[in-house]
């Protein structure tokens, strides 16, 4: 005689397939394939001071603080987002327009997240970098998410900056201060966002129409929206070179950074020429992404083989520094030299 074993009714209430359904539910709310380049941006810079390498323990709590960090900002925002996400077919399967977790139920688990996420930075990387990672959290949901996401054609190019937080973190986290090296490496984010997020909403402008969205293309266009993102590509291009100009990064940066440039700008080019929709806005969508995270592997892989002077300019200027409490020993540093 058998006893028929069922995973039906476990202690806690619910379905083991229901809790599984809901733990997946509850990732997705994080964004995981969007937090991934957000956390190379962040450990890149990590690799690039004249500290040496960081440590693996360092490295791993960055990575953890960071994703909750940037989870949470996600959860609060498909919260908030969930009426028109409702009415954006590349949205409205989303756990909280489908109805799979209630908006309230997103709100908590945001929240948590972010005040996990800054208690662990706090306690075990140092303050200055959680409340960095706590300011691009209150800026993707105050200034973005609330705010001009539903105002403004300038939605994605003042909101967006919110992505450019993450090198902050990640060069606080090693130094414990922020210079203009780190504010260089934000720039460089500002000005990739608005080609690269306008490449999606050309794709979707319909969809983001549909909802109220004041997108570029839904307002002025797709051609102003091409046009516009040429510009921000041409602001970016000699951007990313001008570390190689000061002597601050060497030939695997400058080879990097040209190459992977010129395909940028080649997809602007193409997009601008072109009259109709022919599968480029989404070729360009995803070479931006993988454009962002080699350029910014390729500066730390530079720094790490050729290892030229701390990047200029005036990388002695400090922008903001984390005080040591009076009387507080010095920390011990949290990496190896070379």
């Amino acid at each position: 005689m058998t006893t028929a074993v069922t995973d039906t009714a476990p202690p806690n209430g619910g379905s083991i397939d229901e809790r599984r359904s809901l733990v997946a539910d509850l990732l997705a709310l994080t964004k995981p394939r969007v937090i991934s380049l957000l956390l190379v941006t962040a450990v890149a810079p990590m690799y690039m001071t004249d500290l040496g390498y960081p440590s693996g323990r360092l490295v791993l709590w960055v990575l953890l603080g960071g994703y909750l960090m940037a989870g949470g900002a996600n959860a609060i925002n498909m919260w908030f987002d969930r009426d028109i996400d409702d009415r954006m077919s590349r949205t409205k399967k989303r756990p909280v327009p489908a109805g799979r977790v209630s908006g309230a139920q997103a709100l908590v688990f945001g929240v948590a997240l972010g005040a996990l996420a800054f208690a662990l930075l706090w306690t075990q990387v140092n303050r200055l970098s959680a409340w960095l990672a706590l300011g691009g959290l209150l800026f993707y949901l105050f200034v973005y998410t609330f705010w001009l996401k539903r105002t403004s054609t300038q939605n994605i190019v003042i909101g967006g900056a919110a992505g450019a937080f993450p090198p902050l973190v990640g060069w606080a986290a090693m130094t414990n201060r922020l210079d203009l090296t780190a504010l260089y490496l934000f720039v460089i984010i500002f000005f990739w966002t608005p080609p690269h997020f306008w490449a999606l909403a050309l794709l979707k402008r319909n969809d983001y129409a549909r909802a109220g969205v004041p997108m570029l293309p839904v307002v002025h266009g797709v051609r102003r929206t091409k046009w516009e993102m040429l510009v921000y590509t041409l602001f970016l291009l000699p951007i990313t070179l001008m570390p190689v100009a000061f002597r601050a990064l060497g030939p695997i940066y400058l080879v990097a950074a040209v190459l992977l440039g010129a395909r940028l700008l080649w997809y602007c080019v193409v997009l601008l020429r072109e009259a109709e929709m022919r599968g480029t806005e989404w070729k360009m969508y995803r070479y931006s992404l993988v454009y962002l995270a080699l350029l910014f592997v390729a500066m730390a892989v530079d720094r790490r083989v050729d290892s030229p002077a701390p990047l200029p300019p005036s990388p002695d200027v400090t922008i903001l520094r984390d005080p040591l409490p009076e009387g507080a020993p010095a920390p011990m540093p949290r990496h190896r030299h070379d």
